[in-house]
């Protein structure tokens, strides 16, 4: 990693701040930032990760207020029910650091309203406390909330893409038109992991990074992914935490150093798109884990088999994708362990095992979010069905749609979007005495030319 700051600071909290400023210095230059002139720092959407991505960038640079400037937008007139207003406040005073915080901001007394049902809270101004709505049990610092999104974005020098993949194209197209009269692009750090399909004219992936590119006609240059295997609680309660900011060379490398904290170290890839496109796929599979740990009462044996298996068809699926997918075998596999262990789409597979939420109540949960497994689920079915795409079945010597290779998906697909099969049929999919053995699998993509370039539309003009 190198630098101080991913070593921690032996001469105490002066060389720390002396060493957080120059990484902001470095990056302002690196914009042409002149002197007064803050950098503007925006969070568009305010879900767990978003909340905390900037209360990490609050926390570290907002003390120098005449160089650096956190805001984060989030949609007016979300209320808070009172039963989450009456665990808000068993948190608040389960903590006495931001008991005597909220007495001194005057702001205590809402809260206390609240819990009685005398008052009604409300999203955006529980998170200027320091609240996210996804996540109460984890009190961030407070930061400037904006409910205006022309507002917002308007001036922003870097803006964070918080928002899920099913929102992205909609709020960064509104973006766009207040982007209109601007001269030079902003930098634009994308958060979300989820991908759509489009068949016309050809079968193919499009990703959030393309949607936005897509949608305010910034180039993809400017467009970032972070992502790695983490929990937003976590990461803000300062477990020890990896993530990749991916894309040109020209800013991923100065946005690494920025971001980089002694328990959040960053590193750097050129691989954008298909890095963005394994977030995706993981949140697909962690779905059928938290089907299959609940219907087997967390059988460790259970969850194994289903994690070979799931695992065999990751692995196939990347050599579809990608020309040299051993690569991504080490960032994919731990991204989807931490999902698996404690992400939402995991949690979400588990709830409707159990009859604890039903499909009809749609992909986003309160106190969750948007579940992006699902929509994933349906993008990856739709591309790899496509007859375009077909591979070589090894048994019956014809070829057949990718799809075909990957039983656990279809299962998913038929749970979660045709909704003909119910969620125990998971199991029937992981017990098939047919089912090949999962190296196999792996053998079979190792042994064949599966690399289809045109998934990925044109993946070598964002590589640089």
């Amino acid at each position: 990693m190198g630098g101080a700051e991913g070593l921690g600071q032996p001469d105490g909290h002066a060389n720390g701040a002396a060493v957080v400023e120059e990484k902001l210095d470095a990056l302002r230059r690196q914009l042409g930032k002149a002197d007064g002139d803050p950098l503007r720092i925006v969070g568009v959407g305010a879900g767990a990760w978003g909340s905390v991505f900037c209360a990490l960038l609050q926390d570290a640079y907002g003390h120098l207020r005449d160089k650096a400037q956190v805001r984060i937008w989030r949609r007016p007139g979300r209320a808070v029910d009172r039963a989450t207003a009456q665990h808000l406040f068993d948190v608040i005073n389960a903590r006495e650091d931001v008991l005597r915080r909220l007495i001194r901001r005057c702001a205590y007394l809402k809260y206390v309203e609240a819990r009685l049902g005398d008052r009604t809270l409300y999203a955006d101004e529980i998170l200027r406390d320091g609240f996210c709505l996804n996540m109460v049990d984890t009190p961030l610092c407070p930061l400037k909330v904006v409910t205006n999104l022309q507002e917002a974005v308007w001036d922003a020098d870097i803006v964070v893409n918080g928002v899920p993949s099913t929102d992205t194209r909609e709020v960064f197209g509104e973006i766009g038109r207040y982007w209109k009269e601007r001269i030079t692009a902003p930098i634009i750090i994308s958060l979300a992991k989820g991908i759509e399909a489009s068949l016309d004219p050809l079968p193919r992936i499009i990703t959030p990074t393309q949607m936005v590119s897509n949608a305010t006609g910034v180039p993809m240059e400017n467009i970032l992914y972070l992502g790695g295997p983490n929990i937003a609680s976590e990461i803000y309660n300062k477990e020890y935490a990896n993530a990749r900011i991916c894309g040109a060379d020209k800013w991923r490398k100065p946005l690494a150093k920025f971001l980089r904290q002694p328990h959040f170290i960053v590193w750097d890839n050129s691989d954008l798109i298909t890095h963005e496109v394994m977030g995706g796929l993981k949140n697909v599979y962690a779905i059928g884990a938290g089907m299959v740990a609940a219907l087997t009462n967390e059988s460790a044996t259970s969850k194994s088999v289903y994690f070979a298996l799931c695992t065999s068809e990751m692995i196939y699926i990347t050599h579809i994708l990608e020309e040299e997918p051993e690569k991504l075998a080490g960032p994919l596999l731990a991204d989807t362990y931490v999902t698996l262990l404690k992400g939402r789409n995991a949690w979400y597979g588990q709830k409707l095992a159990k009859g604890e939420l039903t499909l009809e109540m749609g992909d986003s949960i309160k106190g969750k979010g948007t579940i992006q497994g699902v929509s994933a689920v349906e993008a990856f079915y739709e591309l790899l069905s496509q007859d375009s795409l077909s591979v070589m079945h090894p048994e019956a010597n014809r070829s057949v749609a990718p799809v075909e290779m990957c039983p656990i998906l279809k299962a998913l697909h038929r749970i979660l979007i045709t909704r003909d099969r119910p969620a125990d049929s998971i199991l029937q999919a992981i017990r098939d005495e047919t089912m090949y053995d999962p190296r196999e699998r792996i053998e079979m993509a190792h042994g064949h030319s599966l690399y289809r370039p045109s998934l990925l539309g044109q993946p070598k003009d964002v590589k640089t």
